[in-house]
């Protein structure tokens, strides 16, 4: 039987607003992707030129999220987990083991798994889900921003700067915005101008 091995990663755990994103890629050792890397460590003109590459060459990738409202009703680290669970759900092969980026696995999933921590750095298929993850949630942060230009999703992608606390302050929050997370609560109490 054939072992197919799927690497997982997520991207959006830290933003107060959207959705977090998980990948799950399952490299092709025949057409092997040149310049895979942590998401982070790329420039974005990188990161999309390597997701279409991904995307063209992998054997089977797959994209999930879970929403603002979810990470709200079950916390981001049980979202993250469920996140990851619907990618390796949505491959089109059934893996039979996961590489997961970080130090947990989520519960559930369909095949045996290892957590790798700093595995985005160190394992090419959890870099390929990394920079799929991570295309994903910006390209959701800039369609964001194009319906809430006053908040600068675009720039800082959802990230708790001083520029989006001000526009939280001044605005209020979205329905996109995550209501558990501490700067968006005092945002969110009665009363609040």
């Amino acid at each position: 039987m054939q072992a197919w091995v799927c690497g997982v990663d997520e991207a959006g755990r830290g933003p107060l607003v959207g959705s977090v994103v998980a990948a799950a890629v399952i490299l092709d050792p025949a057409r092997p992707i040149v310049g895979l890397a942590d998401s982070k460590k790329l420039r974005p003109a990188v990161r999309e030129r390597l997701a279409l590459e991904i995307r063209e060459k992998a054997i089977a990738w797959s994209v999930a999220e879970a929403s603002a409202q979810e990470i709200d009703q079950i916390n981001i680290l049980q979202a993250t987990m469920l996140a990851m669970r619907r990618a390796v759900e949505g491959l089109q092969i059934l893996p039979t083991h996961a590489l997961i980026d970080g130090n947990r696995i989520p519960p559930g999933l369909p095949c045996s798994a290892d957590a790798i921590v700093k595995g985005d750095a160190k394992e090419p298929a959890i870099s390929a889900a990394s920079i799929l993850a991570k295309t994903v949630r910006d390209a959701q942060m800039v369609l964001l921003d194009a319906h809430y230009p006053q908040y600068g999703f675009a720039q800082h992608m959802g990230y708790p700067t001083p520029v989006h606390l001000a526009a939280l302050k001044l605005h209020g929050p979205i329905t996109e915005h995550r209501r558990s997370f501490g700067p968006v609560a005092q945002c969110s109490l009665p009363g609040f101008a």
